[in-house]
């Protein structure tokens, strides 16, 4: 046996297995400490890289599964199947990586199952979680002959499938087709979220012709790879042929999604100085490039050539995905968004599991046409000590455990390393943010914690509520027991749920207050909340309200013991005085969005056929010193 014949995959599982550690480290702090210890992710752009790569491009890499199967089950062309299995295996750990991603982006991941029990068929969203978990459910039932057809005792549960393969073929075809053009379909509901570059009514078509495309180049990427990792034979011929068809694919989504631009008037921005031109014109070369090398005879009948044009056009639509997908998103009024290096590390590290499950799959059952030469199946192999300085480290099976065991727990305890910081110190639910500008007097507050909050000047609102409501208790109307300026968002937690801002568990627990049920409920009556005892009966420092010097008394009802959302508390104590000051002053800009959330995205003018710039202010009106 060759002595360097595994040293690429050998080399390759040690770069995977260091990036899986570092995944390790920051899917530990994710799980931990939620979401804000990872993500720069907000409410304003609530889906960004992951989706846009661990999601949606890993339903596109899966393409090549259901491309492939189509050509040589469906349409009968036989001499591709040698690369079937590769391309099967591919759609299924590409399927896995799908999932993986899901539960990584998702706030509550246990909750990952309620669509099953939970339907809501009005939902574009639900049809795509449907079509993935079924088409997954096919892969499996697709692939697993593989491992079991050199298992005696499996032998009937193989036979039994590979009767049913043409059915599961039909089935994954058609689910794979739903679903694909389903996730453009998602988009087409946020027109003015997305940038015009990206947005299209006919989303699901773009999406369905890119997946085909980069099934193609999926299938040849793979290909190649395989052959350069293990030194085998080339399927260049095979390759080549398939690879005939990769051109017109990708420039029939390119003239497509260029003429919709066209016909929709929106193509002037391809021609702007804006960054967003610039990311389309490079997600075009991507995929452009290869359309046209591949119509060179030279480029197919080349194996390096043709996986560098193969990754080109990878790059082209996964690109798309993560621009379509959560990018592009902030492109109206809102600053960029930039991933973390958090969400590339997991992103990464769920390609890097789903790349050391293939390579095992591939060294162990017969995924390709036989399996590659393995050193760890050769224990008679000894040591060769060449000068003092080699260590040997046993048998190749463990010294690559060795070897991969150290790169995980390096890379792991440099992740850890790297997020033992301020990141998940203050990665919990961060109350509201309000910054002093102008001398103290305007406070910056930045309720969605988007960066994208109210210019409030506070001097001015202090003077009006002497004369509306009950003063400075109109805002700092409940306090905290020992706290004499608590957070709003201490109480009203959610930002669009009302939330307990009792406490009944804690109060009536061993480990809380120890309340019995009769201190709180009068004997004989039902036991509910409209019948309890006022908050204040205990707390009697609970309801005053300390503002500087002032102590203020707010006869606020605690009854049901629940705060508003926080948008409805911040928007029912402002909107109702801003009201009353419209009126007194006949000047309805005091009840527009835009007098307070000047800046904020959603509150700008969109025209049909207009693209604002991120420049557009809107100063609020000074309300002056007294505030009249």
């Amino acid at each position: 046996m060759d002595k360097t014949r595994m040293d690429r995959a050998r080399v390759l599982k040690n770069i995977l297995w260091g990036i899986t550690g570092l995944a390790f480290a920051v899917a530990i702090t994710r799980f931990t400490f939620g979401l804000g210890a990872t993500t720069n992710l907000t409410d304003g752009v609530p889906w960004g890289f992951w989706i846009g790569f661990d999601v949606m491009s890993g339903v596109a890499l899966a393409a090549g599964g259901f491309v492939l199967t189509a050509v040589v089950y469906i349409f009968q062309i036989k001499e591709f199947y040698p690369i079937v299995r590769p391309a099967v295996l591919t759609a299924f750990l590409g399927y896995v990586a799908v999932v993986l991603g899901l539960l990584f982006d998702l706030g509550l991941p246990w909750n990952i199952w309620h669509m099953i029990i939970y339907w809501n068929p009005h939902s574009p969203l639900f049809e795509v979680g449907w079509c993935v978990m079924l088409y997954l459910s096919v892969l499996t039932l697709e692939f697993l002959p593989v491992p079991l057809e050199d298992q005696p005792r499996w032998s009937k549960i193989h036979d039994t499938l590979t009767k049913f393969r043409i059915p599961l073929v039909i089935a994954g075809i058609s689910l794979s087709t739903l679903h694909q053009s389903s996730l453009g379909t998602l988009f087409t509901i946020m027109p003015y979220r997305i940038h015009p570059l990206w947005y299209s009514p006919i989303l699901p078509i773009l999406f369905f012709l890119s997946a085909i495309a980069l099934g193609l180049f999926m299938i040849t990427f793979e290909g190649h790879t395989t052959t350069w990792i293990y030194r085998r034979h080339s399927h260049r011929d095979m390759l080549a042929k398939l690879n005939r068809a990769t051109p017109w694919v990708v420039l029939t989504y390119i003239v497509v999604r260029i003429g919709d631009l066209t016909i929709r008037g929106q193509i002037h921005h391809a021609f702007t100085t804006d960054w967003h031109a610039i990311a389309f014109w490079i997600e075009i070369g991507f995929l452009l490039i290869p359309a046209v090398l591949t119509m060179v005879k030279r480029v197919r009948r080349s194996d390096g050539l043709l996986w560098l044009v193969s990754f080109l056009g990878l790059m082209g639509v996964v690109v798309n995905r993560i621009n379509t997908g959560g990018v592009m998103h902030t492109g109206r009024g809102i600053g960029a968004y930039l991933p973390s290096w958090t969400e590339f590390a997991i992103s990464f590290g769920v390609v890097a599991v789903a790349g050391l499950i293939f390579l095992w799959l591939v060294e162990h059952f017969n995924i390709l046409e036989s399996k590659p030469i393995d050193e760890e199946n050769y224990p008679e192999v000894k040591p060769k000590f060449d000068n003092l300085s080699r260590t040997w480290l046993g048998l190749p099976s463990f010294a690559n455990r060795a070897r991969f065991s150290l790169s995980f727990v390096i890379m792991a305890g440099v992740g850890f390393l790297l997020l033992s910081g301020e990141s998940v110190r203050s990665s919990g639910v961060e109350p509201e943010i309000a910054l002093p500008a102008r001398g103290g007097d305007t406070l910056w507050v930045d309720g969605n914690r988007d960066r994208f909050g109210v210019s409030f000047h506070h001097a001015a609102h202090v003077v009006r509520a002497d004369s509306l409501y009950n003063g400075c208790a109109t805002c700092h109307h409940l306090n905290l027991p020992g706290d004499k300026n608590t957070e709003c968002s201490s109480c009203h937690r959610d930002m669009y749920s009302a939330t307990d801002a009792f406490g009944h568990d804690w109060h009536a627990n061993s480990n809380g207050a120890k309340l019995s049920c009769s201190e709180c409920h009068p004997q004989g009556e039902v036991r509910q909340a409209e019948t309890a005892a006022e908050c204040v009966t205990c707390h009697k420092d609970l309801i005053p309200a300390a503002v500087g010097e002032r102590t203020l008394l707010f006869d606020y009802p605690v009854k049901g013991y629940l705060a508003p959302s926080y948008a409805d508390a911040m928007h029912g104590v402002c909107l109702e005085c801003h009201y009353l000051v419209a009126e007194e002053k006949q000047d309805v800009r005091f009840q527009q969005c835009s007098f307070c959330h000047s800046e904020h995205p959603s509150f700008v003018n969109v025209g049909p056929e207009e693209y604002p710039t991120s420049g557009k202010v809107i100063v609020p009106l000074d309300l002056g010193e007294t505030g009249q």
